[in-house]
């Protein structure tokens, strides 16, 4: 099995390397980029490229590793007990499997999604160091032990919000996806919108590396925030001529679209004020 890039996502040739290496090698592949540059999509790309099942994981602030290999609902026990359920008597009754747990269990080989992992707290990645090392986890309540039919595929992704322990690290393939080049993104664009026109993706294309390269950006827009963009000029119909900035505020048209907090749109207006009055 090989990923390559698809109809609907282009994968760089170090991405694609990183994907089969952490394939070949059966280790988890941890992807590290910024926000909006395709780190969930890939996962699902991969198992689309793989025709392999995806399971997804979202990883929130409150998320515990626990909760990937089951729950144990004591409280909805001890309730049935006092109203004599007779469920009460099969502790399975209340055990809810997480996804890993539903990763082991499937009867062929998935790809297992765990999404933004560092999100959780610094011990979750730790947490779940034995069990994605040995595919298997102990649960207390049944005695019993679950060990994974198939090794799935794991795919990790991560905003670098935080770094990771290294005995995590150590465990992983790594890949870093760079924010792409023009033409990467024109590329990325084309899968998007095949029928838009190339004046138009040039001059877009321009004006947005403009933007993202503007010192004192507090955020720079991403790949995912520029397809908006570019929706928005074709629903409007603009031409190249049509996305001349504003005289003003030198902020682009549809700015809302990339520009994601007051204080970058105020960086605009005074670089702005600042051109005009060295005129």
């Amino acid at each position: 099995m090989q990923f390559a890039t698809t109809s609907t996502y282009v994968a760089s040739e170090d991405l694609t390397v990183a994907v089969n290496a952490a394939v070949t090698l059966q280790r988890p592949l941890l992807v590290k980029g910024e926000p909006g540059t395709g780190k969930t999509e890939l996962a699902r790309q991969v198992a689309a490229s793989l025709n392999l099942p995806l399971i997804e994981w979202h990883v929130k602030s409150t998320t515990k590793a626990q909760q990937g290999l089951y729950d144990y609902d004591a409280v909805s026990r001890l309730r049935d007990s006092q109203l004599g359920d007779a469920r009460v008597h099969e502790v399975r009754n209340y055990i809810r499997k997480g996804k890993l747990w539903q990763a082991f269990e499937a009867p062929a080989r998935v790809v297992l999604l765990i999404d933004e992992i560092d999100k959780a707290d610094i011990e979750f990645p730790n947490d779940l160091l034995q069990e994605l090392d040995r595919m298997e986890f102990h649960v207390y309540e049944t005695g019993e032990t679950i060990t994974a039919r198939h090794r799935p595929v794991v795919i990790i992704t991560s905003n670098n919000e935080k770094d990771l322990p290294d005995a995590f690290l150590r465990r992983c393939f790594f890949h870093f996806i760079r924010f792409p080049d023009t033409e990467t993104l024109a590329a990325i664009v084309r899968v998007h919108f095949p029928e838009i026109k190339d004046r138009l993706l040039a001059a877009a294309l321009t004006q947005f590396f403009e933007v993202r390269d503007t010192a004192g950006l507090k955020k720079k827009p991403s790949t995912s925030e520029v397809l908006d963009w570019l929706k928005l000029l074709l629903a409007e119909d603009l031409t190249p001529e049509d996305l001349r900035r504003d005289a003003k505020t030198n902020l682009p048209r549809l700015h809302g679209a990339l520009l994601k907090n007051e204080q970058d749109v105020q960086l605009f207006e005074r670089l702005a004020f600042l051109s005009r009055n060295q005129r």
